[in-house]
């Protein structure tokens, strides 16, 4: 019997393009796929839960050792747009910024952001699920992937952290990568990655499976948020 290598993915919108390959039945007899938000593939992958996670890059640091195990990512080189400081006043008059509980890299970026770009330092909550109800007044909060979406319909200020990042550093981002918790199989790899690419390869096939879901929200990420 072969061992099937036990895989975590992000369970968000952008995700879709990665996994679409997996859903088609690529390395259906290679892989088990499992879906959760960002920390809790995070936590997963480190406690040994499954061999390779779509990830927060911050998380690699608590790995004992760690393999990059794909050419693609959930990145952006400027705009992200699922990834945003939202809030009712202008930027320099936020108070507290409640932080999204799901993922560790926005919020390490949200931290460099506030201290290095635009120079504030607000008092910094930890949130928990349902916060998003609280960003009212000078409380602001960090929301990321498919909810991101829903508060920018709500929100009048919104700071996008991919944006400016690039107008930080005048370089790209990378949130989350596919990383295995132990040495793979090269022949592993390459299937991967030819998985991964066929979603991307194919992102009209992506759009249309998913639609029905999420309408023309998905065409705001089509070319910003996976690249290789």
């Amino acid at each position: 019997m072969i061992h099937k290598v036990k895989v975590g993915a992000v369970s968000y919108l952008n995700t879709k393009p990665l996994i679409y390959g997996f859903e088609q039945g690529m390395m259906q007899d290679e892989i088990d796929l499992v879906m959760d938000y960002p920390a809790k593939v995070a936590a997963m992958l480190i406690n040994n839960e499954i061999d390779v996670g779509l990830v927060p890059v911050a998380i690699i640091p608590l790995l004992k050792e760690h393999y990059v195990v794909s050419d693609y990512c959930i990145g952006c080189n400027g705009e992200v747009a699922s990834v945003c400081l939202f809030s009712e006043v202008p930027i320099n008059q936020i108070e507290t910024i409640l932080l999204d509980y799901q993922s560790k890299t926005s919020v390490a970026l949200l931290k460099i952001l506030l201290k290095e770009h635009w120079k504030i330092l607000p008092k910094l909550i930890a949130a928990e699920q349902g916060y998003e109800a609280n960003i009212k007044g000078s409380t602001a909060g960090l929301v990321i992937g498919d909810r991101a979406f829903k508060q920018r319909l709500i929100s009048p200020y919104i700071y996008d952290l991919g944006l400016a990042w690039k107008e930080m550093t005048g370089l790209p981002f990378v949130f989350a990568a596919w990383v295995s918790n132990k040495k793979v199989r090269e022949d592993f790899i390459a299937a991967f990655n030819e998985a991964n690419s066929f979603g991307v390869s194919n992102l009209n096939l992506v759009v249309a499976k998913n639609e029905c879901l999420y309408f023309d929200l998905y065409t705001t990420i089509i070319n910003l948020l996976v690249f290789n």
